[in-house]
């Protein structure tokens, strides 16, 4: 999915940490504030999927200062040639997809923060390091990335390195922020692991929202051109977002580190859950269609 290229662009909606404490080597491992939260909202099984302990993350540097900086970023053609700049379009065409969607269904949109990182950052949730990956602090009700982690999801995780499985990442996060307005959330802490877990429910109700975004981005139009952010996709393009929602599957994710699945710690849901709940936003467009918590059957939605 290829951004138009008179879509228009404000930099100040992403705060970039990239670069800070240039050459300084970062140790000391995942805070326990964040560790806390990841149990909390993504469940337990999160900390030992990512191989996380508290004080014995493997330092890291925090930015070189090569980075392009986000200043920089204020068209399409930049979001189509730069991951950041991608990042900030993805993150402007989802608050001009969100906020009138909630408002039909009388929930106020708020946007989240944005924040760009590299090797470790402090968080409303404690300090993150690049090991965390992608997440959404609740309490700072921001999104946080490390851009190197979008490399990982193609190395280490096999996604397919289109545009929209990119996408489908900040979607996703963009996801977990709805689920704090609506309310859902706080289901991950009441039953945080297992097959049909709220932790699983919260996961799979976040793909289907990023669905939903993506069933309505190539018409959501950026306000000061007036020009849709995205182009109509091609099947490709769903296929890369699809992909990547595989590629983290917990079952995936599990056999490759142990060769085992066990379900009884998914706390994301399994590769072709996360695929037909994503596919269910796209296909429906529907907020009522991502009621993951009254699904009987979370492979069917």
């Amino acid at each position: 999915m290829s951004f138009n290229d008179n879509a228009r662009f404000d930099p100040s909606r992403v705060s970039d940490r990239r670069g800070r404490g240039r050459g300084a080597a970062v140790g000391g491992g995942v805070g326990g504030g964040l560790l806390l939260i990841l149990a909390l909202i993504f469940g337990p099984g999160v900390v030992d999927q990512l191989g996380l302990e508290e004080g014995t993350a493997t330092p890291q540097e925090q930015g070189t200062g090569a980075e392009p900086a986000i200043n920089e970023c204020l068209t399409g053609v930049q979001a189509n040639e730069q991951l950041d700049c991608r990042i900030l379009g993805t993150a402007e065409s989802l608050d001009s997809f969100w906020t009138p969607y909630l408002d039909g269904v009388g929930t106020a949109y708020t946007q989240p923060g944005v924040v760009l990182f590299t090797g470790q950052t402090d968080t409303g949730c404690g300090t993150a390091t690049s090991a965390v990956g992608p997440f959404y602090c609740p309490t700072d009700e921001q999104t946080y990335y490390d851009t190197e982690f979008f490399d990982e999801l193609v190395t280490r995780f096999g996604s397919s390195s289109g545009p929209l499985a990119q996408e489908y990442v900040v979607a996703h996060e963009f996801g977990h922020h709805i689920q704090n307005l609506i309310g859902t959330l706080g289901a991950a802490q009441q039953d945080p692991q297992g097959a049909e877990s709220g932790g699983v429910r919260v996961e799979l109700q976040a793909d289907c929202f990023a669905g939903m975004w993506a069933a309505h981005a190539t018409s959501v139009a950026d306000p000061e051109s007036g020009e849709p952010f995205l182009r109509p996709f091609s099947d490709t393009d769903l296929q890369d977002a699809l992909s990547a929602a595989s590629s983290v599957g917990d079952d995936r994710i599990q056999e490759a580190a142990t060769g085992q699945v066990n379900p009884e710690g998914w706390t994301h849901g399994s590769s072709s859950q996360r695929q037909a709940w994503f596919s269910q936003g796209f296909e429906t467009g529907d907020l009522a269609s991502c009621d993951t918590f009254a699904a009987r059957d979370l492979d069917t939605p």
